[in-house]
């Protein structure tokens, strides 16, 4: 994933770099589960889950597969323009989450992998989550995962972009 952050012109990184569905989710902020979950409110489900922790909570609600039917198929043209769409949709999300809770705690997760199909076209996927002492990390091993390129962004990390 560091290849593909430096390869990608992040210069005049901004909101219309969002497709319109995941701007709106950004815009919409953050809401509290009753778990204590902090959960994007444009995507939280109407009927309450059950799920087994908090990290499983945030991380079923907040992710999403990052829109794509729209770019290239060739891995070299699409890479860099599905890395910069979730780049702007993560900074905006964890900008919205620190005018909410009053801190930067949440951090965002950006996958990159081919899809299981006949095209095998690039796909990402984009979650958040508030890494908690007694919880164990989202990704355990972060630096090992090599069937994915996989980062996790936080608020400080935008600043280089945004």
């Amino acid at each position: 994933m560091r290849e593909l952050l430096r390869a990608t012109d992040v210069s005049g990184l901004s909101h219309h770099d969002i497709p319109p569905l995941f701007r709106d989710v950004a815009e919409r902020g953050w809401a509290v589960t009753a778990a204590g979950g902090r959960v994007l409110t444009g995507l939280r489900p109407e009927t309450p889950g059950r799920y087994v922790d908090r990290l499983a909570e945030e991380t079923t609600v907040n992710g999403r597969g990052m829109t794509d039917y729209d770019l290239p198929a060739t891995p070299h043209e699409r890479a860099p323009l599905l890395v910069r769409r979730c780049l702007a949709y993560v900074c905006a999300c964890l900008r919205r989450a620190q005018e909410e809770f009053g801190d930067s705690r949440v951090r965002a997760y950006v996958s990159l992998s081919y899809a299981d199909t006949d095209e095998g076209l690039l796909t990402s996927n984009v979650t958040y989550c508030t890494p908690l002492a007694d919880v164990r990390p989202y990704i355990p091993g972060l630096e090992q995962v090599r069937d994915a390129a996989v980062a996790e962004i936080s608020l400080e990390d935008c600043r280089a972009w945004w």
